[in-house]
């Protein structure tokens, strides 16, 4: 007879999908790929800052237009400004130029932008803080031309001057908060002695690492022989850090900090532990904070020498001490660990066995010994009659009773030899 052989079906996977939760799944190469291009973005962006300064407008064409439309004259830039707190000292480069009909060399308009403004059209000689001798001469007739427009070449030492001046360091210990002061007069005369009044004097406002603000004002000068009067201008400066290097100052202060407290909780968490290789781990920590705590404070912005300012008083030399200190702590916590190892060494572990005298036998025990003495002796037919002893129970002492407890495999251990001892006494006894 033909049979059928049924056919097994498995059962179909399903087909629908499943439910992630809005939460698209992406594999390691995709994020790799992700991350890869996000960081490019990033540094492109940064970049961007570097290209955005040509489109600003010339800092100075401002005021020398309005000098040249309210009050026109003799006007003196600084167009570059050198900071050094370390002398401490300031170095000005200056500019001489004229604004307004009059003051302007034919040819040279056109400085910093401003169509009012360019070279002076008179010799001059500038005076700085009352010196003997003129810091800085112009002659317009050294300047030379340019043979395709005609126009008059501004040659920077025919047309500059550096003038170099002392800081005020009353605040200079409160870095990154330090701030320097500088106060100076300036006047100029003519080929034939007479005064030129300086109608503004004006200084770029931010240099590498600080911060300027100027101010000036009109004075005047008497000449104690003579009594001739001299129009002369007077400059402060006030010169600060900038908010961005006050913050990273004050960053690097927080990290250097945190670093020193976790130098000194690593001692108190070292001596909870018993072996030695946590507290190795700890003490590369602590010598590692001791190695990056003067990198980062020489990493702050145009930090001063170690040379007892405020933020070494209370932030590096304290840290450096506490940083130390924290190393010495845990090096002895490691000196201690050893000795106790070399000292549990030493000494052997040793196993008590408790070996005491097995209690007296009971009375009642010899009394039954005894009777079944006597039953023996009469089954073997002897007529010897023992006569069992009375019971003495005044000299008799009762073992303690003894306590069941629950004992490891140790002390199971130590109880078994010692009631072998007690069962090896009582039989040797019993022999005897």
């Amino acid at each position: 007879m033909g049979g059928t052989t049924p056919i097994s079906k498995r059962p179909h996977a399903s087909t629908r999908p499943l439910s992630t939760g809005g939460i698209i799944r992406m594999t390691g190469c995709t994020l790799l790929s992700v991350s890869l291009i996000f960081s490019i973005c990033f540094i492109l962006a940064l970049l961007c800052a570097f290209g955005g300064d040509d489109e600003d407008e010339p800092y100075f064409r401002s005021i020398l237009n309005e000098v040249a439309s309210t009050s026109p004259g003799i006007v003196l830039l600084g167009e570059n400004v050198d900071v050094d707190v370390d002398e401490p000292s300031i170095g000005i480069r200056w500019s001489i130029l004229g604004c307004g009909d009059g003051y302007v060399l034919d040819g040279s308009a056109g400085v910093h932008e401003s169509g009012a403004c360019g070279l002076p059209a008179m010799y001059l000689q500038i005076y700085v803080d009352n010196s003997v001798q003129p810091t800085a001469v112009y002659d317009p007739s050294q300047l030379p031309y340019i043979s395709e427009t005609g126009r008059r070449r501004n040659i920077q030492n025919l047309v500059q001057f550096d003038s170099d001046h002392v800081l005020d360091v009353h605040l200079d210990r409160l870095y990154p908060f330090d701030t320097y002061l500088l106060t100076t007069t300036l006047y100029a005369i003519d080929i034939s002695g007479a005064s030129v009044p300086i109608q503004k004097i004006a200084t770029i406002d931010q240099v590498s690492s600080f911060q300027i603000g100027c101010s000036d004002m009109a004075s005047y000068e008497l000449v104690a022989s003579n009594g001739t009067r001299f129009e002369s201008r007077d400059m402060d400066l006030k010169v600060q850090r900038p908010g961005q290097a006050c913050a990273f100052a004050l960053a690097l202060f927080g990290l250097s900090w945190m670093l020193t407290h976790a130098t000194i909780a690593s001692v108190f968490v070292a001596r909870k532990h018993d072996e030695v290789t946590p507290v190795i781990r700890y003490i590369v920590l602590a010598l590692t904070a001791l190695l990056v705590i003067p990198q980062l404070r020489n990493a702050m912005p145009d930090a001063p020498g170690y040379n007892g300012v405020l933020i070494d008083c209370i932030v590096f030399f304290p840290q450096m001490i506490l940083t130390s200190g924290s190393v010495v702590a845990l090096v002895l916590v490691i000196m201690l660990r050893e000795f106790n190892g070399l000292s549990g060494s030493d000494t052997m572990s040793t196993v008590s066995v408790d070996i005491r005298a097995p209690p007296p036998p009971s009375p009642l025990k010899r009394l039954i010994l005894e009777a079944k003495r006597g039953s023996v002796i009469l089954e073997h037919g002897e007529e010897k009659h023992h006569k069992p002893q009375g019971l003495n129970l005044k000299d008799y002492t009762f073992p303690p009773r003894r306590q069941q407890h629950l004992r490891s495999r140790s002390s199971r251990t130590v109880v078994s030899c010692e009631l072998g001892i007690a069962s090896s006494g009582r039989s040797v006894k019993k022999d005897a």
